[in-house]
């Protein structure tokens, strides 16, 4: 289902990327980058979830639309020039996941649009100045905003006013860093005790 909602979600982002009215001849068919820096294999489900997402909104592969996969086949080192072929390539739009993906794809370009996923701080990794106005040529996916674990608190306490301890379960406590710390913020103010496992 992840799988599914991922390719929906950035299908329906490079929607608007891949067609738009003034800017496609008509004879045109939109190429699209996909970026990743392990291996095609490795990432199998998520470039079938999203060529099924693509399917579900009329674009089929080699009709009416066309893939590239580029891979750095688990080894950052070759991702800028897999993100350089496909900027060479002429691609519309670059649908990259990961911060060493999308890295190489702000390095590669800073015209042609990039959507990421799977960054849990593109601001604090400067990747986007804000995730309400991202700016210049990325925008996308995040899997947390840093500003929200703060919010998540304060619906946690009005929902369950008597509450005064938390336990938070989190992944990757340095890549979370930004909602770690927004939340201990609001703990305090709440005066909520906060663990985080």
């Amino acid at each position: 289902m992840t799988q599914r909602l991922f390719g929906l979600a950035v299908a329906a982002l490079l929607f608007p990327v891949c067609f738009p009215a003034e800017a496609q001849p008509a004879n045109k068919t939109p190429r699209v980058g996909f970026l990743i820096a392990s291996s095609a294999t490795e990432q199998q489900l998520r470039l079938e979830a999203f060529r099924q997402a693509l399917r579900e909104l009329g674009h089929v592969e080699g009709k009416n639309i066309t893939i590239e996969v580029r891979s750095g086949e688990g080894k950052a080192d070759l991702l800028p020039n897999a993100a350089a072929e496909l900027v060479r390539l002429n691609v519309d739009a670059i649908v990259t996941g990961g911060i060493s993906s999308i890295r190489a794809a702000k390095k590669a370009t800073s015209t042609v649009p990039i959507i990421m996923t799977q960054d849990n701080d593109p601001v604090g990794s400067g990747f986007v100045v804000s995730l309400a106005h991202p700016g210049a040529n990325i925008t996308g996916l995040s899997n947390s905003g840093g500003d929200l674990g703060g919010k998540r608190l304060e619906i946690l306490k009005e929902v369950v006013p008597k509450l005064n301890r938390v336990a938070v379960l989190i992944g990757g406590v340095q890549q979370n860093a930004a909602q770690i710390n927004e939340m201990e913020t609001s703990a305090e103010v709440l005066r909520l005790r906060l663990q985080i496992c």
